[in-house]
């Protein structure tokens, strides 16, 4: 799949989300080493903290079904900028390894592709616990 369908897959979660208080839907796809195409969208909730953004919908369904190591994530929102993983996101994804790819795309499909170590600089994982 290339960078731009997996940025397209992502924008098809726009519609899915929930979002009854930031109005702000967001769309993540997460491609698993082996290819396969996990999607996700945000889920918001009247208690904030159990807001649930789109990028951890998409790696929980990944993990819940078997998938431990990642390729490519492409974020998307509905805004002039480009979508960036918050800081919690960049860490649940940075358990899995830090040469993730993420292309962050704005309202118009334009992307900027980055990797997970330089949004996460001087990171730690699991193989730095031990």
């Amino acid at each position: 799949m290339t960078d731009q369908a997996l940025v397209e897959k992502a924008f098809t979660m726009l519609d899915k989300s929930y979002v009854p208080y930031s109005h702000f839907p967001v769309g993540a796809a997460l491609e698993g080493a082996d290819g396969v195409i996990y999607t996700g969208c945000n889920v918001e909730n009247a208690a904030y903290g159990s807001t649930l953004c789109a990028e951890r919908t998409a790696l929980v369904k990944a993990i819940s079904e078997g998938c431990r190591s990642f390729t490519r994530l492409a974020v998307v929102g509905n805004s002039a900028d480009y979508c960036w993983p918050c800081g919690a996101c960049r860490q649940m994804l940075r358990e899995f390894g830090a040469d993730l790819e993420v292309l962050a795309a704005n309202r118009e499909g334009a992307y900027v592709a980055i990797s997970l170590e330089e949004l996460l600089p001087h990171s730690f994982g699991p193989e730095t616990l031990g």
